[in-house]
């Protein structure tokens, strides 16, 4: 049995090789860890994810996957260590919880695929055809120094990943481009999700979302369930991102770099 751990990271005694000698040095690696999301007592999904802000990644994953249709929905949190990991205790509504056992998903250890445990083509898209004008009614312009800020900024605010160089983050950035919220996990679509959860339970609109990761289908996806215009992203989108972007009205940049960018959907919000 492999022993598990509740800390962020670890430190390792390697051996390192460097310009012809090798030596012995510590290195700090990132952890990941098995989380069992157990929904009023039925266990529903496990993640291999960062075992840090659990309570956030909870509400987050539950109001993305459309367990949840808002937070008051959600009654309570454990986080509970076990043996082989760690399960998530969630207290649900009832009414909410029949749906849950209706769609009956198996995601064992997605940390890539959007798709892995969906059992139908109707359950990979979950955003209703409504949705596209919540977006394009509550959409604001964004200056794109304020991208560039954020960008600049959210580099010394992963101190996970400049600790350990392998995890992701996303970030809430302000219409200024300050960023007040962030969120860190080996997982792209984890970080998304606690970042996500802990902006609903703060009750935070408007901004952008800010990631260091490509921009897939699913990321798309969550930005627009969670009532967001904009994601901005520090490497390429997918096809079917810029497909769904365009559809419910996000605007969604990539290859955000030193004072440029590549803007896919919804450009005309993108202001001086």
């Amino acid at each position: 049995m492999l022993k598990q751990t509740t800390r962020s990271s670890q430190t390792f005694i390697v051996q390192r090789w460097r310009e012809g000698e090798l030596s012995e040095a510590s290195d700090q690696l990132a952890e990941e860890v098995p989380i069992a999301l157990v929904y009023n007592g039925v266990s529903h999904a496990v993640m291999l994810a960062t075992p840090k802000d659990l309570e956030d990644f909870a509400l987050g994953f539950s109001l993305t996957e459309g367990i949840l249709q808002d937070k008051s929905e959600l009654y309570d949190i454990e986080v509970q260590q076990q043996a082989d990991g760690i399960e998530l205790h969630i207290e649900i509504a009832s009414e909410r919880f029949a749906q849950l056992k209706v769609r009956r998903r198996n995601m064992a250890g997605r940390t890539a695929c959007g798709l892995c445990g969906a059992e139908s083509l109707q359950q990979v898209f979950r955003l209703p055809d409504d949705h596209y004008n919540v977006q394009k009614s509550t959409c604001q312009p964004l200056s794109r120094q304020s991208v560039f800020k954020a960008h600049q900024e959210m580099r010394t605010k992963q101190y996970l990943q400049n600790e350990t160089g392998a995890t992701h983050a996303c970030a809430w950035v302000d219409e200024d481009g300050n960023i007040a919220y962030l969120r860190e996990d080996v997982g792209r679509h984890n970080a998304l999700d606690k970042l996500l959860g802990t902006l609903k339970k703060n009750d935070v609109h408007g901004g952008f979302i800010l990631t260091s990761s490509r921009a897939s289908y699913e990321m798309v996806q969550k930005v627009v369930m969670a009532d967001f215009n904009v994601l901005v992203a520090i490497s390429a989108p997918t096809g079917l991102a810029v497909r769904i972007a365009e559809k419910y009205g996000l605007t969604l940049l990539g290859f955000v770099r030193e004072q440029q960018y590549v803007a896919y959907s919804h450009t005309d919000r993108i202001v001086e």
